[in-house]
């Protein structure tokens, strides 16, 4: 929603279960810098769910079938401002295409200037060959702007063509669809996508005259029906906006790792760091939009760093992103000398967390000065175990918490690793292991923000901490 905002000064934004309603005038071109979202669609159709009683399935048939026969005004109009699109889209790319020409053909000519002011000095010297030479250059000069002239009518004529075959092509009487349905809750039960798909792709037969083809249609009906809407429209475009062309391997899904970056309120000359980047996913979006900054990312595996420095070379981000082979709970900079942490804490699926979650946490706290962000991505589990710690341990101010202990202090650092900690007894560090694992995991970190979000299989959380004082640690 704020991303619509901003960027394509939308109006009518809403939202519904996972889903942004917006009204623009912005071209194709704007849209495709859409970062947030998976998928673009004109919108056809808006409207209440679908009632499943105990009513026929040919009755509720009928009701589907209504998405079509009640209003076939809003489809026309959704499919004029398509083919506008597309055609706009189009003459945009051709113009681009004969400015490269033209500026081909300036080239020539300057290359013509260069070699006539090369023989008019050649004059002084060979005045006998003057004329000959001169006369040869007007030639040259008059039978390129003859080749130039041809050739400019030939493309526009060309481009004309184009838009008219574009025309008739999309006319809505010839052309080819295929429906993609999504069907969830209690409509998802009693029908499949397919048995929706089949009513829907008959319906638009009957109604308009177009052309089923499955395998390589001009239109693609998308329509996804659940308990909370109907909702039927037209994909932008072919290709999913979360794929980007500059990632060369992918790891944590762009339009998150943008959403977290988006976040964390990334300013010009910040010191920005991913303790454990992965594939760099989080830093190359962050690097993407907001230039200006010093990024560092860290991991422990070379692999993940190798796979990160192939993606900083494809999206050529190699010098604008410091990478460093450490661990998330040593990490080797002072406290307080980072402005926002942004990272995916692994889910223990594919990499194991060598440590508990909360000393992670603690380190990040350590190295972050205060009034700093740390935007984290964690999983349910993750999540709840941080929210149950919240609520049931101590604060740090407790007076049980005897936090002016210097042994106290030694334990939450990883870096004062003194002889006295060392041979400290054994009841005393056991007491020291009680007290970690009852404090709070947030310390000086104050929660603003939390989102669920779909992975696809899974779910997680998008938290938001700020730092409110100095931890002492």
């Amino acid at each position: 929603m704020r991303e619509v905002r901003a960027r394509l000064a939308a109006t009518q934004v809403e939202y519904i279960s996972g889903k942004v309603f917006f009204t623009t005038c912005s071209d194709l071109n704007m849209l495709k810098k859409l970062k947030s979202a998976e998928r673009l669609f004109l919108l056809i159709k808006k409207q209440f769910p679908l009632i499943i009683s105990s009513v026929s399935k040919g009755k509720i048939f009928n009701e589907m079938q209504r998405l079509i026969n009640e209003d076939p005004g809003s489809w026309l109009n959704a499919i004029s401002i398509w083919k506008n699109l597309l055609e706009l889209d189009a003459k945009k790319e051709k113009l681009s295409q004969r400015d490269d020409n033209q500026l081909k053909r300036k080239v020539g000519e300057n290359e013509i200037i260069a070699k006539k002011l090369k023989i008019e000095q050649m004059q002084k010297i060979e005045e006998n060959r003057d004329c000959q030479l001169e006369k040869q250059i007007k030639e040259e000069t008059l039978e390129q702007r003859d080749f130039t002239t041809k050739s400019e009518k030939f493309q526009e004529e060309e481009f004309q063509n184009d838009i008219e075959k574009a025309i008739d092509t999309h006319n809505q009487n010839d052309l080819t669809f295929r429906v993609s349905c999504r069907c969830s809750g209690t409509i998802g039960k009693a029908f499949t996508a397919q048995e929706v798909g089949k009513v829907i792709g008959i319906a638009i037969m009957k109604h308009f005259g177009w052309k089923a083809d499955l395998r390589n249609p001009q239109l693609e009906i998308f329509i996804h029906l659940n308990d909370i809407y109907s909702v039927v429209g037209i994909p932008v475009f072919r290709v999913s906006l979360a794929s980007r062309a500059y990632i060369k391997t992918a790891g944590l899904r762009s339009t998150i790792a943008w959403a977290m970056a988006s976040l964390a309120d990334i300013k010009a000359g910040a010191f920005v760091l991913d303790p454990m980047c992965g594939l760099g996913t989080i830093l190359l979006e962050a690097a993407k939009e907001w230039p200006d900054v010093y990024y560092v990312g860290a991991d422990v595996s070379d692999s993940q760093l190798l796979g990160t420095w192939d993606n900083l070379k494809a999206a050529g981000l190699e010098d604008k992103i410091e990478l460093l082979k450490i661990s998330v709970i040593e990490l080797p900079l002072p406290s307080e000398s980072v402005d926002i942490i942004i990272s995916d804490i692994p889910f223990g699926k594919k990499f194991k967390l060598g440590k508990d979650i909360k000393s992670i946490l603690q380190e990040m706290e350590r190295v972050l000065h205060v009034g700093g962000t740390i935007v984290l991505l964690l999983s349910e589990d993750h999540h709840r175990r941080l929210t149950d710690c919240k609520e049931s341990n101590i604060p740090f101010n407790s007076k049980d918490s005897h936090t002016d202990e210097p042994g106290i202090k030694k334990c939450l650092n990883p870096e004062e690793k003194t002889g006295a900690f060392k041979t400290a007894s054994t009841s005393f560090e056991a007491s020291n292991h009680k007290f970690l694992d009852r404090m709070s995991p947030f310390g000086s970190l104050v929660p603003v923000e939390c989102y669920k979000v779909s992975l696809g299989k899974t779910d997680a959380f998008i938290c938001k901490y700020k730092k409110s004082h100095s931890s002492g640690l």
